[in-house]
C-alpha cells in the first residue's frame, strides 16, 4: 500500500496497514528436500501474522504457514493444501473473516453520533473507508496466498497457506502430486509463544546421553519388562498410575508420529492455571492445559502430550520419560497413558479437585497403539509384561485414589521416520 492510500484510509477513520517487508519468521524456516524438489517452511506466530497481514488473524483462529518451493526437475507438481490442514482457509475466506464490519461500525458510530450530532457527518466516510480497506485486504491476501500452487518445471514458488491456529509445535505434511507420482515432506516447527513443559529440558541430549546402552530385540524385551511398573509421588513412597507404554524413536519422530491431533502441554504457571480454571468453569476446551507431574526414578516426565475432547474435563494424556536404553540407535522412552473422563473433588491435591480417570486403563493404552498404527508411523508393535494383572474385582489405585484395572501388559511401539505398515512383535 502506498503512502497516499495509507493516509487516505486514516483520514477515513480506518487503518489497514500490512507490512509485507516484516519477515523475521524466515529466520526460523526449515528445509526438506529430495533430488527434485526443495521445500522451505515457516510458521508465523501471533505478532508476526498481525504485522504482516495488518489484522489479528490469531483472534479468528487462523495461522499463516509460509512455503517456498524450488522445482529442479522437468515435471510439474501441485500442492495438496488439505495435507497441511483439512480445514484450511482460502485467501478470500481468511480475508473476509478479518474484514472491518460495516454493520457494526454503522451501529457503534451511529450511537456515538446520537450523543454528538456533528459526528454524523463523518459516518459516510467511516463506511466508505471500511469498504475500501476490505477490498484492499482481499487483494493483499490473494496476492500473498499460494492459491492453486502449481509448481512448474524449473520454477520457484512461494506464498502462504492459511491454516487453523496451533501453538507449541506445528505439525503438518506438505504433499505434492505430479505426473510421475507424489511426494511428501513432513514438518514439525516450533512456534514461539507457548511455554511447553519440555521447553527447558534438553530432550535430545537426555535421549543421547553418553551412558546409553545399545540393546538387541531380545534384550529390549527383557529390559522393558524389568522397568518400573508404576509412576510414584515425588518422594517415591507411593505408587501411582501404571507405566503401560514404551516408545522407541527420536523425540521429533515420536512427536510427528502422534501428529497434529495431539498437543503439547504448557508449564504450570499462574497464567496457565487461570486458563485451566476458566476452561473448567465454562466447560470449554484448553488444548495445552498443563498436566500434573508424576515421577519415575525420582524424575518428573520429560514431556507430555494430550488429546482433548470438547471440554478440558475429557482428554487422553500421555507422559514419557527417557531411559538409558537404545534400540537400533534410537532412544527408548517409558510412558504412562490414561483417559480423563471427568472432574471430582479430593483432599489429596492442593486445589481439592482432580481429573477422574477411566478405570479401564488398558483401553487408553490400546487406543494409543491403534492411533499410531492408523497414522502409519510405527514399524513394529507388541506387548510385554508390565505392572501385572489387576482384575475388576480387586483394582489398584493411583495417587489421587482413582481405581484402575488392567491385564498388566505394556504396549511397545517402535516408530518409523517414514510411512510404513506395522508388523507385530511376537513377544508372547
Amino acid at each position: 500500500m502506498d503512502l497516499w492510500n495509507f493516509w487516505n484510509l486514516r483520514w477515513l477513520g480506518v487503518r489497514y496497514a500490512p507490512q509485507p517487508e516484516h519477515r523475521p519468521f524466515l529466520e526460523r524456516a526449515e528445509t526438506q528436500k529430495d533430488d527434485e524438489v526443495i521445500v522451505r517452511a515457516a510458521v508465523l506466530d501471533r505478532r508476526e501474522s498481525e504485522r504482516f497481514f495488518g489484522v489479528n488473524l490469531a483472534r479468528r483462529g487462523i495461522q499463516p504457514v509460509w512455503l517456498e518451493f524450488t522445482n529442479k526437475c522437468g515435471r510439474a507438481f501441485r500442492l495438496r493444501q488439505a495435507s497441511l490442514d483439512p480445514n484450511y482457509y482460502p485467501p478470500l475466506e481468511a480475508a473476509y473473516a478479518n474484514h472491518f464490519r460495516l454493520g457494526r461500525r454503522l451501529i457503534s458510530y451511529g450511537l456515538l453520533a446520537c450523543l454528538f450530532l456533528p459526528l454524523i457527518v463523518l459516518l459516510p466516510f467511516k463506511l466508505v473507508g471500511a469498504w475500501i480497506a476490505n477490498r484492499r485486504m482481499n487483494e493483499f491476501f490473494q496476492q500473498h496466498g499460494l492459491g492453486w500452487a502449481l509448481l512448474r518445471p524449473g520454477a520457484q514458488l512461494s506464498g502462504f497457506v492459511f491454516t487453523s491456529l496451533d501453538e507449541g509445535t506445528k505439525q503438518f505434511c506438505v504433499r505434492l502430486i505430479g505426473a510421475g507420482g507424489g511426494k511428501e515432506f513432513p514438518f514439525a516447527i516450533l512456534v514461539p509463544g507457548l511455554r511447553v513443559d519440555h521447553g527447558s529440558r534438553q530432550l535430545e541430549a537426555l535421549a543421547h546421553c553418553p551412558d546409553a546402552i545399545e540393546v538387541d530385540e531380545a534384550t529390549l524385551r527383557q529390559k522393558v519388562a524389568e522397568m518400573p511398573s508404576c509412576t510414584h509421588n515425588r518422594r517415591g513412597t507411593t505408587h501411582g498410575d501404571p507405566l503401560n507404554l514404551v516408545a522407541v524413536g527420536n523425540f521429533e519422530t515420536v512427536l510427528a508420529g502422534f501428529g497434529a491431533s495431539w498437543d503439547e502441554t504448557e508449564t504450570i504457571t499462574l497464567k496457565s492455571c487461570w486458563r485451566t480454571f476458566k476452561a473448567f468453569a465454562l466447560g470449554s476446551e484448553y488444548r495445552y492445559s498443563p498436566v500434573s507431574p508424576l515421577f519415575v526414578d525420582g524424575r518428573s516426565q520429560d514431556f507430555a502430550l494430550q488429546r482433548i475432547r470438547e471440554t478440558i474435563n475429557e482428554r487422553l494424556h500421555l507422559r514419557l520419560w527417557a531411559t538409558s536404553l537404545r534400540f537400533e540407535g534410537q532412544p527408548v522412552w517409558i510412558g504412562q497413558v490414561s483417559r480423563d473422563i471427568g472432574v471430582r473433588f479430593t483432599p489429596k491435591t492442593w486445589n481439592l479437585t482432580t481429573h477422574k480417570i477411566d478405570a479401564n486403563v488398558d483401553d487408553a493404552r490400546d487406543y494409543v497403539l491403534d492411533y499410531l498404527m492408523e497414522g502409519g508411523r510405527v514399524a513394529r508393535v507388541g506387548y510385554v509384561a508390565g505392572v501385572g494383572p489387576a482384575p475388576k474385582t480387586a483394582p489398584r489405585h493411583n495417587l489421587t485414589g482413582d481405581p484402575y484395572f488392567t491385564d498388566g501388559l505394556r504396549a511397545v511401539a517402535i516408530f518409523s521416520e517414514t510411512r510404513t505398515s506395522p508388523t507385530f512383535l511376537n513377544w508372547g
